[in-house]
């Protein structure tokens, strides 16, 4: 099947790239009406780049429609889906021309007055305020049933002949709500696969493309369930993972959900708040860097998270002191063990450093308790989205973790050599890990009055 979208727009240039052929699932996904319909599939398959075909070719065929990008946060569409439909959907030639970008409205504004824009729950109004023709929500396991429910309240724009909710996403666990909606019948699960990714694998001769071979041979030293789920695609909860109550839904948060807060600061958090830094050095592996607050009640928040490979010490303390130049400096520096990077990082913070409180499996105890509920109802440990200073593209390329939430689920008991559930985590996925044990030890175990290098932390 061909995609062509030449003859769709009076007045555009001759565009000068376009080859889209797709095949399997993304030919069921642009062929389909159901009202509700998800490519599921482990990474690289092509899923996204079907659903902005998808999107394109609406837009283009029904003068005035409305279509919407939707993610979990608005910040986290400018380094995918926006790369990906502006540099290999849209063909050449036709942005600024047929097709106009409004920085106010953030939308593609076509010539026939069709519309794709784009938005994140994390700031809801230009979701619930306005109707849309379509909705292609991008990684729909990040967002809630009731994020899904509420963007589908909104499809009744009526310039198609249907109204659709489209996604992607990468599996997850089996008692996730958009598999078991699946499982209902409500939503159209659509299996995608690597094979289906022409890049990857050449149909004419079944055989992997240079490319594609490099790429499953990645995914294939992954472990665990990011394995399974990554390169063969299963919707599969992690066996013996360590932190069971961890809850993306409860423990991941907004930024704007913080008390006071005004997104025209740099600095997200109540001033009042004070501040602590948990460090767990890494070269080789990542050295990881989370700046915490910790509200009246005693609730821990990280908000900000170096997370990097291949650096030294001395450069990520000059970008510790950059990100933070504008809140005030922390109460405590708690740090691993390691003396020639808590030297290094004291000389360059010009801070001292608290060496960590090490036993695991306290610290994994005393974890386990801050992300349960307490009499309010509420946690005692959240992490703020969209933390990341920068993604590590290394971590990402072999589809590692880049940043400690993305550890949780891979972060398991060691079940080898005869061991038991509880008695020792596997030594890898936990530099995050160590990092938040180190932190919430320091509170509920060790105790803030620990020692530190010198007789004050300046």
């Amino acid at each position: 099947m061909g995609i062509s979208v030449e003859s769709t727009l009076s007045r555009q240039p001759a565009p000068t790239q376009r080859a889209y052929s797709p095949i399997g699932s993304a030919v069921q996904l642009i062929e389909s009406r159901e009202p509700e319909i998800c490519l599921s599939g482990p990474a690289g398959t092509g899923k996204s780049r079907a659903n902005l075909e998808k999107l394109l070719l609406l837009a283009c065929k029904y003068p005035g429609s409305r279509h919407l990008i939707l993610r979990k946060t608005r910040a986290s569409l400018t380094q995918s889906a926006v790369v990906t439909f502006e540099n290999h959907v849209l063909p050449a030639g036709w942005l600024g021309k047929s097709v106009r970008w409004r920085t106010n409205e953030q939308e593609y504004r076509f010539s026939n007055k069709s519309v794709i824009a784009l938005a994140g729950m994390d700031k809801p109004g230009k979701v619930m305020s306005t109707e849309w023709d379509s909705i292609y929500a991008q990684e729909a396991i990040d967002l809630t049933e009731e994020d899904w429910d509420s963007a589908s309240s909104r499809l009744r724009n009526g310039m198609m002949p249907y109204q659709q909710l489209l996604a992607d996403t990468n599996p997850g666990p089996p008692t996730h709500w958009l598999k078991k909606r699946a499982d209902r019948g409500v939503l159209k699960m659509i299996e995608s696969r690597h094979e289906e990714n022409p890049t990857l694998f050449d149909a004419k001769t079944q055989t992997w493309t240079e490319r594609g071979a490099a790429y499953i041979q990645r995914l294939e030293q992954l472990t665990g369930v990011r394995l399974k789920r990554l390169r063969w695609g299963l919707w599969v909860a992690a066996e013996g993972q360590v932190y069971e109550s961890f809850d993306p839904a409860v423990h991941l948060i907004y930024r704007a959900d913080l008390p006071g807060y005004d997104e025209k600061k740099p600095d997200p958090i109540p001033a009042d708040w004070p501040r602590y830094w948990a460090v767990d050095f890494g070269y080789t592996n990542p050295f990881v860097w989370q700046a915490w607050a910790r509200d009246p009640d005693g609730r821990l928040f990280r908000y900000r998270e170096i997370y990097h490979t291949q650096r030294l010490v001395e450069d990520h303390a000059q970008q510790i002191l950059k990100v933070t130049e504008h809140e005030p400096r922390p109460v405590a520096v708690i740090c691993d063990h390691d003396a020639e990077g808590r030297a290094t990082l004291e000389r360059h913070l010009k801070l001292n450093t608290v060496p960590a409180y090490k036993p695991v499996q306290d610290g994994i105890q005393a974890v386990q308790a801050r992300l349960r509920k307490v009499g309010d109802g509420r946690t005692r440990l959240y992490f703020l989205r969209d933390s990341l200073v920068e993604r590590d593209p290394a971590l990402d390329e072999k589809k590692l973790p880049a940043c400690s939430e993305e550890e949780i689920e891979s972060y398991v008991w060691d079940l080898n050599n005869g061991r038991k559930k509880g008695e020792e985590p596997k030594k890898e996925h936990d530099h995050g890990m160590d990092a938040i044990r180190y932190l919430v030890a320091y509170f509920d175990l060790n105790g803030p009055a620990t020692v530190t290098h010198g007789e004050s932390i300046y």
